[in-house]
């Protein structure tokens, strides 16, 4: 399941602490001029100095539709699960038509959609070679946070034979493994996965990721939380747990060669 309904998003965007206050929008950046590969990027709030080892870059594929409303709670990301090294940057998926935007809202070349002008493996990387021509980044620190209906493109991007990810954090995601590259490229590689008993995703395909990739010798934490499909309770708590675990693992390893 790719999509997920209406309904479905505005709970989802409606039950995330939408009490707090709410920074400043940032605007939409197309890359090259190219209004189908469009990003936000969510700096910390003032004049943050650059750090001198380069920003951490956390790049999110929202769930849903993918769209630009996720603005508010990408800022409210970074600002309660991240300190000041942190960029986020928020991919804005590609509308190719109407029935794509609803069936398959992040297309890749393993499941392609007819009259799509590129895959969203090109997007995360041209939109990371974006934002490295205007920033310094620390090539250790180069993460991915998605759920839903951009799951598989995550697991996608970590499994990319020469990736330049460093962390990998799924939640409430289908697993295909018959649409992924090879799980042989997880050897040493770091995925954060988190997921809900009781959403109407079977937790068996969670599990069935985190042993494939276990078995392919990555480095996996699973965790789950209560409430079904969405983001339910702590979850703040449960993000930063996770971003907190793959930070921890970074640092610990070599920086990996730059690919692109």
């Amino acid at each position: 399941m790719n999509a997920v309904p209406k309904i479905l998003l505005t709970a989802l965007l409606t039950s995330i602490a939408a009490s707090q206050e709410e920074a400043a929008v940032p605007p939409v950046i197309h890359v090259g001029g190219d209004a189908h590969k469009a990003y936000i990027l969510h700096s910390p709030p003032g004049e943050t100095r650059p750090p001198k080892a380069g920003w951490k870059l956390l790049v999110v594929m929202p769930g849903g539709d993918g769209s630009a409303d996720f603005a508010p709670f990408m800022g409210r990301i970074r600002a309660n699960t991240l300190d000041e090294q942190w960029l986020v940057a928020q991919l804005i998926a590609p509308v190719w038509d109407a029935k794509q935007a609803q069936q398959l809202v992040w297309p890749t070349r393993r499941s392609p959609w007819p009259g799509m002008e590129f895959t969203c493996e090109t997007l995360f990387h041209d939109v990371v070679a974006d934002i490295a021509r205007e920033h310094e980044l620390d090539p250790k620190y180069l993460f991915t946070l998605a759920w839903s209906s951009s799951g598989m493109l995550a697991y996608t991007l970590g499994l990319e034979k020469e990736s330049p990810i460093t962390g990998t954090f799924i939640a409430m995601s289908v697993y295909k493994p018959d649409l992924l590259p090879s799980r042989k490229a997880a050897k040493g590689r770091r995925f954060f996965i988190l997921h809900s008993p009781g959403d109407f995703i079977p937790i068996a395909m969670a599990e069935k990721a985190r042993d494939d990739l276990q078995k392919a010798k990555a480095e996996v934490r699973f965790a789950t939380y209560e409430g079904g499909h969405g983001w339910h309770g702590d979850v703040y708590g449960n993000l930063r747990g996770g971003l907190e675990w793959l930070e921890s693992q970074a640092r610990k390893a070599k920086a990996p060669k730059r690919s692109r």
